[in-house]
């Protein structure tokens, strides 16, 4: 079996999805390569050598691949992909952008958002929102596969001095030019001086209980301390309170860090979906039947008002 992983990188920087997804291609077993797309991005390949269980990195450094754009990143894809079983990325925004075209072009089934390995052709994946997990087979000769990052551990870093091979990829098929179907016109980023939602190891959410936005100041003294990225429920975004960018939840971010505050958050099954991987969960409602202490691993019935500020003076 041989496998291919498509790297994520923002910044010139290799993202900390990608370790996630060679942790799943090892669960899988077989001979790993990472593909490096876009351009100057030869630190990121080099990043990417460093993965433990990455046996060579392809690298692909063209400025037809400078934002990963679906259209060109597929095609580039569709012309590697024929030696591999299994091409594997990370369920998101790009990961979904990408892989259904690969699927679409070699006329496979694509595997989403997987969360277990059971086998070379077999996997686990959630539904209903993480109520169900069905269990998945593939008879394709390629599988084309998403994987929830959140389901797996981070492949470590080899030890100083070793590293995988780096290879560039023959682009002699590539013209820049022949995307007529999506353009780049800008990004623009929220700043902030907290870690991203996704990648942090403490998180604390406010939902609907936290009455409007100006109230989650009340989360900011408690973050800075924690060193948290603050989230949101689907309600209190709805809501206005607060920018979507904040949610967590099923049609929001799947977050799954180390320790997750929900403050004055009901407990949905959709917000439920995006965070009860988390490895420590407390809660603080003052609704004792709040569904949210039922996935908690400590629970404070109090009025958010009261406990906020005391936790803080508290830390």
């Amino acid at each position: 079996m041989s496998i291919l992983v498509l790297a994520e990188h923002h910044d010139g920087a290799l993202a900390g999805a990608t370790a996630h997804v060679v942790a799943a291609a090892q669960a899988i077993g077989g001979d790993i390569d990472v593909l490096v797309a876009g351009e100057n991005v030869a630190a990121v390949a080099e990043a990417a050598a460093k993965l433990d269980g990455v046996a060579k990195v392809r690298l692909a450094d063209h400025a037809a691949y400078a934002h990963l754009l679906a259209e060109p990143t597929a095609a580039l894809l569709n012309e590697l992909v024929g030696d591999y079983t299994h091409l594997l990325a990370a369920a998101s925004t790009t990961g979904k952008n990408v892989l259904p075209r690969v699927a679409a072009l070699k006329g496979v089934s694509q595997l989403s958002e997987i969360i277990g390995v059971e086998s070379a052709d077999t996997f686990q994946r959630p539904i209903y929102a993480g109520n169900a997990i069905a269990t998945v087979q593939s008879g394709d000769p390629l599988k084309v596969i998403t994987v929830r990052t959140t389901g797996f551990d981070a492949a470590g870093s080899l030890q100083e001095g070793s590293s995988a091979d780096i290879e560039a990829v023959d682009l002699s098929f590539t013209n820049g030019a022949d995307n007529a179907q999506s353009t780049f016109v800008k990004e623009t980023l929220a700043q902030s001086d907290r870690p991203e939602l996704g990648a942090a190891k403490v998180v604390i959410s406010g939902g609907r209980g936290m009455g409007n936005g100006e109230n989650f100041t009340l989360l900011d003294g408690i973050a800075d301390r924690l060193g948290a990225a603050i989230g949101a429920s689907r309600a209190a975004v709805d809501a206005g309170f607060v920018p979507n960018d904040m949610q967590v939840g099923q049609t929001g971010k799947i977050v799954a860090p180390e320790l997750y505050i929900a403050v004055g958050i009901s407990g949905a099954i959709q917000h439920l979906a995006g965070m009860k991987d988390s490895k420590v969960i407390v809660a603080i409602n003052k609704d004792e039947e709040a569904p949210i202490f039922q996935v908690a691993d400590y629970g404070l019935v109090a009025d958010l008002f009261e406990a906020l500020p005391e936790l803080e003076s508290k830390l």
